[in-house]
């Protein structure tokens, strides 16, 4: 095999990563799907860092409103 064959696999992750880098937002719903599926992986990918660390923030905060309440 040589080195410039690439796989069908690895075609459709390098053209979703694309997709990604073009639009990142604009597969945020697409991501939130799968995760609900168990791909956490695809959640976060989906979303990039900046995503992930808001998504992380609305966690903390929400946990700790509901905290201070209960």
């Amino acid at each position: 095999m040589s080195n410039d064959y690439e796989t069908p696999e690895r075609t459709r992750e390098r053209l979703r990563q694309e997709e990604l880098k073009n639009n990142p937002f604009g597969h945020m719903k697409d991501g939130i799907d799968r995760a609900q599926y168990g791909s956490l992986v695809d959640l976060v990918g989906s979303l990039g860092w900046k995503g992930t660390l808001v998504l992380i923030i609305v966690i903390i905060v929400g946990l700790l409103l509901v905290a201070q309440y209960f």
